[in-house]
């Protein structure tokens, strides 16, 4: 394939499921970048200031409306960008046609695609020698490290947008196997204290009703993990009536969930409790063998975690004598003793399989976090070490303000007295 005639506009190869869905894909995007107006403010400055401009931008993260803006946001400050999905179950086809159609950008990405097409598409992406990654989950920032085609040292850096894509980077760190600065976008507070809490707890409980359209009230909801994903579900559970509890590996966050009024139980105990289960950890196996024999019938299982892994789906098929679509993506397994379990979503990240994902308003900031982060590896061009990076602090406070303006709101400033009593000693 001829990525520069394709990067160049010469041609328009991609893969995508239907070019016809453009028009619907464009409405939405256009529906939430109201939404966002931190990401528009910075999209105008960057068509203005054109900090990316020559450069190849591979992405690789959830084809929504939400990356959609985002993506436009880095066209306009004058890099190409070339885009692959981070989740074979979370493009939106009408997105992906949208971006092919209206914006000439190049999108290797359909909603359901194999595991063997997936990494395909990623590897068109990595194929195209791009200057920056942006990144969901570290998988192309890992396939690049790991083929021996690729020269990971040409790449000026890459962003991380995930708890779990930071796990993996940090496990690379370690063993001195990463080769270019990466900037943990999800480090940063305008991020992980509103993504992961509002976002995530407000979309996986969307994706699950969706799917189920299920009665929250009085059920037994199991959270597993308390990091800041697991703080938002738990919170919207309980908002919306349900008696929750939590399941932790730390001791620390299970003394914060029980200080925060919530039943801390071993996950052998919950099993047997929960209706619902939700996991958020990052791990994998974190609903086992020995967990799935002892749930009660019609009990429910969700994944808000970045990969499919965290509900042991090998088990379940092992243990199931029967297994049935009863709902678009809510699968039963039959047990023993006609004892029946579902699936949502194939144990994929439920918000994005059975619904659209966190709101526009909540990612505004964290892909405002994304476009900034892109600027601030090419501005540190040659400064930046290899390995995990974090925006600095007046970026991250920037952005705060800026969606409070967006808001309507403001909030108070310290005087000069202040500030040098605060930085005295004395």
């Amino acid at each position: 394939m001829a990525f520069d005639s394709i990067l160049n506009g010469e041609s328009m190869e991609s893969d995508i499921r239907d070019p016809g869905l453009a028009e619907s894909g464009a409405t939405r995007m256009e529906w939430d970048a109201r939404e966002m107006p931190v990401l528009q403010s910075i999209k105008n400055r960057f068509a203005q200031e054109q900090p990316l401009r020559d450069l190849r931008v591979g992405v690789c993260l959830h084809i929504s409306t939400k990356t959609a803006n985002l993506v436009a946001a880095i066209k306009a400050g004058g890099a190409t960008p070339i885009v692959c999905a981070s989740n074979p179950l979370s493009t939106q086809d009408d997105v992906a046609a949208s971006l092919v159609v209206h914006h000439r950008i190049p999108v290797f990405a359909k909603r359901g695609e194999d595991t063997g097409t997936f990494n395909r598409h990623l590897h068109i992406v990595l194929d195209a020698q791009p200057d920056i990654l942006l990144d969901d989950g570290a998988d192309l920032v890992t396939a690049l490290h790991r083929d021996p085609r690729y020269n990971p040292d040409r790449v000026i850096g890459g962003t991380e947008e995930t708890t779990t894509g930071i796990t993996r980077l940090r496990g690379m760190v370690r063993e001195d196997a990463l080769r270019f600065p990466v900037i943990a976008v999800n480090e940063s507070r305008t991020k992980h204290l509103f993504d992961n809490r509002f976002g995530t707890g407000q979309s996986a409980l969307d994706g699950i009703l969706r799917a189920t359209n299920t009665l929250i009230a009085g059920k037994t909801v199991v959270v597993c993990g308390y990091g800041w994903c697991g703080r938002g579900v738990a919170s919207r559970a309980r908002g919306l009536g349900a008696g929750v509890i939590v399941t932790e590996v730390n001791p620390v966050a299970a003394l914060e969930a029980a200080m925060e009024g919530y039943r801390v139980l071993p996950m052998a105990e919950a099993a047997a409790l929960g209706d619902l289960f939700i996991t958020v950890t990052g791990n994998r196996g974190v609903i086992g063998r020995n967990h799935l024999e002892s749930m009660k019938d019609g009990a429910l299982l969700a994944n808000a975690g970045h990969f499919d892994v965290e509900i042991d789906l090998e088990a379940l098929d092992s243990l199931a004598v029967g297994r049935r679509p009863v709902r678009p993506f809510v699968e039963e397994y039959t047990l023993a003793a006609r004892r029946r379990l579902y699936v949502l979503g194939e144990g994929r990240l439920v918000n994005l399989v059975a619904g659209e994902g966190h709101p526009a308003a909540v990612m505004d900031m964290s892909f405002a976090n994304q476009a900034l982060a892109a600027e601030h590896l090419v501005r540190h061009r040659g400064d930046l070490a290899p390995g995990l990076h974090t925006l600095p602090d007046h970026i991250d406070t920037d952005i705060a303000r800026l969606k409070l303006e967006s808001m309507g709101l403001s909030c108070d400033a310290m005087t000069k007295e202040q500030k040098e009593y605060l930085s005295s000693w004395k």
